[in-house]
């Protein structure tokens, strides 16, 4: 059983540790100090107990016993305090990770979320999944699982869930990176000059520009308590260093999703309803996906399995739930339309 601690972010969320320890190939090494700390962090926040009044009459919450795990997207990590409590309000307990080099798993002298291959990640994925089931109770039906990723977290849960079927219940992505920003045609171009890069300079810089214009547009329009508690040492406002070994790591992510990768599990896909490409601010920014091509992405969602819904919310940003207030809401909306569908479902199969 792990050691928990009080969080950073306040009453009613506490953290714990993984010390990751295991083969790092060459280009790892390459971008961590001889004697790095590889650490992993899961966050957890737990539902209020229901009241001896909700007992005696035997009222359950929506999501009882559920758990949910998060991952964060590029240069990123959890601070969302208002999507945990959407969770734990509901009667799931809730658990987000920080992945090594990111947040608060970053120590000094690392690169920050520097991999050379996103089945890196399984080895705190597997930890935080063993410490979240480490307290089932004997006798009783096990909890449902449910795995939650945000853009390059969706993609790295998406890939751990085909590598360890039978372990998620569901899948719920927010604007998942499925997909490169020029289409599959434009990737399987670029991917063999970023491979050759990845394989004898993995720590060389790709092009990228970015005028923190995303981070605005969530200042503008986004939770303000939240946001204004973001570290910026975590979550830089204008995103990191993009180098080739991830980068290639990143697009072979892509290859084997659109190769398909046959989940059996019920996906909730939740995008924008439109993207943006910035080359100047404008107000359009604070109503539009401005990172990823959302059509394309919807495109490549339908090769992840067999029963995929995807939904478009009218004025999202990038992070649905970090959007204005009109979309934001919208967007928990149809994620609790979904998931009670899915639950209902799940238990009449049952019976």
């Amino acid at each position: 059983m792990a050691t928990w601690v009080p969080d950073y972010l306040g009453t009613g969320f506490e953290q714990t540790t993984f010390e990751l320890v295991g083969d790092q190939g060459d280009d790892a090494q390459e971008a961590s100090t001889p004697s790095e700390e590889l650490v992993a962090t899961l966050v957890r926040s737990l539902p209020v107990r229901r009241s001896l009044w909700q007992k005696l009459t035997r009222q359950t919450r929506d999501f009882e016993e559920i758990d949910v795990l998060y991952v964060h997207g590029w240069s990123d990590y959890f601070f969302q305090k208002e999507f945990a409590s959407f969770w734990t309000s509901r009667g799931a307990r809730f658990f987000a990770l920080d992945l090594r080099r990111y947040g608060r798993s970053l120590r000094e002298n690392q690169v920050a979320g520097f991999a050379t291959d996103l089945e890196e990640y399984d080895a705190e994925i597997d930890l935080a999944v063993a410490e979240i089931q480490s307290d089932q109770k004997p006798g009783k039906p096990p909890r449902k699982f449910v795995l939650v990723g945000h853009s390059t977290g969706g993609l790295v849960l998406s890939l751990w869930a085909a590598r360890h079927p039978g372990i998620a219940d569901a899948l719920v992505l927010n604007s998942p990176w499925l997909e490169f920003q020029l289409a599959a045609r434009a990737r399987q171009l670029l991917t063999p000059i970023v491979r050759l890069g990845a394989r004898y300079t993995p720590l060389d810089s790709t092009p990228l520009l970015d005028h923190g214009f995303y981070s605005r547009a969530q200042a503008e329009v986004g939770p303000r308590s939240e946001l204004e508690a973001v570290n910026f040492d975590w979550r830089p406002e204008q995103v990191r260093t993009v180098h080739s070994g991830w980068l290639a790591a990143v697009l072979e992510g892509h290859e084997l999703v659109h190769r398909g990768l046959g989940l059996e599990i019920p996906i909730c896909v939740m995008l924008s309803a439109r993207s943006v490409f910035p080359t100047k601010w404008s107000d359009e920014l604070t109503r539009a996906d401005s990172v990823l091509d959302v059509d394309e992405v919807a495109k490549a969602a339908l090769r992840l399995g067999e029963s995929v819904t995807i939904e478009r919310i009218d004025g999202a940003l990038h992070d649905i739930f970090l959007s204005a207030e009109s979309p934001r809401q919208q967007a928990y909306e149809r994620l609790e339309r979904w998931m009670i569908g899915w639950k209902e479902a799940t238990a009449r199969s049952e019976r």
